[in-house]
Order: C-alpha cells, then structure tokens, then sequence
C-alpha cells in the first residue's frame, strides 16, 4: 500500500497527459462527426464522395500505423509536427470518422415521413434537419459515441511509443525501475477510473435525452 501511494505523483504526470491529449483530441470530435454526417446524406456529390473516401481510409488503417505515418512519414515532405499535436491530430480524425459514420446512420435512420411532413408545413429543409432531425439522432447515436468515448481515451495508451509521458509510459519507466507488479495494478485502476466517469457521463446524458423524447411525445 505504501509502495502504491509513494508512485502517486508520478503517476499522476501521466494522467495529465492523458487527460490533455484526450480533451484536445475529442473537442472538435463532435461539430466534426454531425458536420461530415450531414455532408454525406445532403451534400454535394463531390463532397460525399472525399468524405467516403476520408472515412474509408481513417476507419480502414490501424491507428498506430496513422500515428507513426504523422510522426515518421510527414518530416520527408518537410512537415514536422510536435509530438503532442500530432498525436491529437491523429485522435481527432480518426475517432471523427467513426463519429459521422455513427451520425450518419442515426440521421438516415430517422423516418423520412418527419422530413415530408416538414416540408408540407413549410418547414424549410435545414431547419428540420437541425430543430427536428439531429436531436433525435443523438440520443440514437449517444451509446455508439459513448463506446467510442471509452476506446478514445483507451486508445491514447499507444502515444507512450512516441515518448509522451502518458500513463502507460510513466507505467514503463516506474516498472523498468522497482521492478513491482503494482505499478501495473494502479495504471489498471486508473484507467478503469477513467473510463467509469465517462460511462457515467454518457449515461446521464442518455437519461436526459430519453426525457426530451418522452416529454417530445407527450406534448404531440
């Protein structure tokens, strides 16, 4: 236990980091999802044609081998890019073409009466995309997003191979040190820690949309 306790600091270098590659990764993860997912059922053909082609590649690719084509391959065409914000980079896109792909199924899978019935009224089209259509394909997409979520801020384990002082690499050197199982153990808890406010998060964000669709239903 004490043993435990006296790695706390340094594992709590770790976490930081973590926690700032995670933050920065997934803020623009959403208005990039609902934007590409929009895109790809009302945009232009041209555009759904580069967004496939964009969620093909990002979907279809092992994120380490993204990692390492930011961090090894972009420096030959002269582009360097600190370690920190390529890792985010990465992150970003690639947990953003899960994201319109799960948005892009939860608006498609909305029943199309709603969009004609809209229009009969006079309802302009983006209106109805936006005021009537997206909020009730986020409460559909909400469990899918809360998995991704999750294997985001599992996923940012593998920037300990960039040299970034994540948990898993704090985890490394402190048992490369002591030599002691239990530095393992605490990195486990952590993450298990980490991962359960983020189900709890997503569950109440659930809650609260099966409330609007409740309360939605009740005034109709």
């Amino acid at each position: 236990m004490e043993y435990a306790i006296s790695i706390l600091p340094q594992m709590w270098v770790g976490v930081l980091t973590t926690l700032k590659v995670y933050f920065v990764a997934i803020l623009p993860v959403l208005p990039l999802g609902v934007l590409f997912a929009i895109s790809k059922v009302a945009g232009p053909k041209p555009l759904r044609w580069l967004l496939n082609i964009y969620t093909w590649a990002w979907r279809g690719t092992p994120l380490l081998l993204q990692l390492m084509i930011v961090k090894f391959g972009l420096p030959y065409l002269g582009i360097n890019i600190p370690e920190f914000y390529g890792a985010t980079l990465v992150f970003a896109l690639n947990t953003s073409a899960y994201v319109t792909e799960i948005m892009r199924g939860a608006i498609q899978s909305i029943d199309r009466g709603q969009y004609e019935a809209a229009k009969a009224l006079g309802i302009p089209y983006w209106t109805t995309m936006f005021r009537i259509v997206l909020p009730q394909a986020f409460r559909i997409a909400l469990p899918s997003a809360c998995s991704e979520a999750i294997n985001l801020i599992k996923d940012t384990a593998i920037i300990s191979l960039i040299s970034l002082q994540d948990i898993t690499k704090v985890t490394q050197q402190i048992f490369a040190r002591d030599h002691n199982i239990i530095v393992y153990v605490e990195a486990f808890c952590i993450y298990l820690i980490l991962t359960s406010v983020l189900v709890f998060i997503f569950n109440r964000l659930e809650k609260r949309f099966g409330r609007y669709e409740q309360e939605r239903s009740a005034d109709q």
